[in-house]
């Protein structure tokens, strides 16, 4: 009896620290309140001339940054690329936790020829990768970002996050015991350029009613999903290591396993739907930020940065090709977190 409320109580660990893995892509939203303190300096990375996008009001018009891109076809039906991974040094072991920067060109209709980024965001991450995303979205004649927010709230670089919002009190802690940054402390959405595309946290809490939904209801689904990818030989390992990590309190162990946790994040964003494949939190959320994309390409603005958590962009992936006409051009990956030894000082 008692082994077996062990292996419940081990099961259920595992489970909830795969909740915080999915959070962290997709929870900063339901957001805390701040508190003023200094903003830290920012560090510029240079950035490299890319090609020109459309004639449409070119005066007006960025050129898109340069993408170092792995080549990816452009079958409309084609699966949704891997938007994390892990990053292995010559060795084999784990060297950085990476994110997508991932290029889609709309290739016929009024709007050919623009070009679309999916940015992914880890909401957790190292000081140097928001610095390097500052830099970037620069050279973007338009940021949607995500935000369950109003339009106007912009969250202002250098504040710290306090509440008592669950979901960010999950995240105060993983930044603690992972000893990284916070994405809405470091990330500047003050320029111009940067344009809301989400949900009101009216929209949200209309769409979670009209679903008969809640927070503790998609939490349910997503631990469900968790227990359910436990059973499989291929996560006995990760799941071994994750208990390890995190009955040792090392940062490093912790963010190593967590990393190799990614594998199964696709389970999970599955957990967060209804009977219908929907959810407020991702599917409806995306639909959203699509309205506002189309909005800004009737501007015409052609050269769009979408930076949201990257467990949303394999849906976003198939709506670009299927209603946009997007060619998936490539992908270039970032470093989030570093995963080497003595990367922790």
């Amino acid at each position: 009896m008692a082994c077996n409320r062990l292996r419940v109580g081990v099961k259920s660990l595992v489970a909830a620290a795969n909740c915080l893995i999915v959070f962290p892509f997709l929870g900063h939203d339901l957001a805390a309140q701040t508190v003023a303190a200094p903003a830290p300096p920012a560090t510029s990375a240079q950035l490299t001339p890319g090609e020109a996008t459309g004639d449409k009001n070119k005066s007006d018009t960025k050129e898109a940054p340069s993408v170092s891109v792995t080549p990816s076809g452009s079958n409309k039906k084609e699966k949704a690329p891997a938007f994390t991974r892990v990053d292995l040094d010559g060795k084999g072991e784990p060297r950085a936790l990476q994110t997508a920067v991932a290029r889609y060109r709309i290739s016929s209709g009024d709007y050919q020829g623009a070009v679309v980024d999916l940015i992914g965001a880890v909401h957790i991450g190292e000081k140097a990768y928001y610095e390097e995303l500052n830099e970037r979205f620069k050279g973007y004649d338009v940021v949607l970002y995500e935000l369950v927010a109003n339009p106007d709230d912009k969250p202002r670089k250098g504040r710290e996050r306090r509440g008592i919002n669950p979901v960010g009190s999950l995240q105060t802690g993983m930044k603690d015991s992972l000893k990284l940054a916070f994405q809405l402390e470091e990330i500047d959405y003050s320029p111009k350029n940067f344009v809301h595309a989400d949900m009101s946290p009216e929209e949200f809490g209309e769409d979670m009613a009209r679903r008969n939904d809640g927070l503790v209801s998609m939490f349910a689904r997503i631990m469900g999903a968790g227990f359910a990818t436990q059973g499989s030989k291929k996560n006995a390992e990760a799941q071994a290591d994750m208990m390890a990590a995190m009955l040792s309190g090392d940062a490093l162990k912790m963010r190593r396993a967590m990393a190799k946790q990614f594998d199964s994040m696709d389970n999970q964003m599955a957990g967060l739907a209804d009977k219908e494949g929907k959810s407020t939190l991702l599917t409806e959320r995306n639909a959203k930020a699509f309205e506002v994309m189309d909005r800004e390409l009737k501007t015409g603005h052609r050269n769009i940065g979408v930076f949201y958590g990257a467990g949303h962009f394999p849906d976003m992936h198939a709506r670009l090709l299927r209603d946009f006409n997007a060619e998936s051009m490539g992908i270039e990956w970032l470093d989030a977190w570093d995963l080497r030894s003595g990367a922790i000082k």
